[in-house]
């Protein structure tokens, strides 16, 4: 189990147990976090749940594959630590991750 923390655009940090192998929107959506909609279900189809990886934390997200560069190309809001919360998946690696939230999906 890993320790997940959200922060707001106005700085609230909301903080959660996550089990291993889950996605961050998973762990959002369960956990009713504001500004992750997550309407494809997690299939990597829509941007509803982009959120922006703290900088600390960029290295050991990953990379971005094909079809999250191709939906993340058409956000406006997109920044340098942009990612679709479905594609990251939690690990023991990933433990005491911050995601910020972006304040236009509120």
């Amino acid at each position: 189990m890993s320790k997940i923390t959200f922060v707001k655009h106005d700085g609230e940090e909301l903080s959660y147990e996550a089990d291993n192998g889950l996605s961050v929107m998973n762990i959002a959506v369960d956990n009713l976090v504001p500004g992750i909609d997550a309407d494809c279900g997690g299939e990597c189809n829509c941007a509803t749940c982009h959120v922006y990886v703290d900088e600390k934390w960029w290295d050991k997200v990953g990379t971005t594959n094909s079809t999250e560069e191709a939906i993340m190309s058409l956000n406006p809001d997109r920044q340098t630590t942009s990612r679709l919360s479905c594609q990251i998946k939690m690990s023991d690696e990933l433990d005491g991750l911050v995601i910020n939230l972006p304040e236009f999906q509120y």
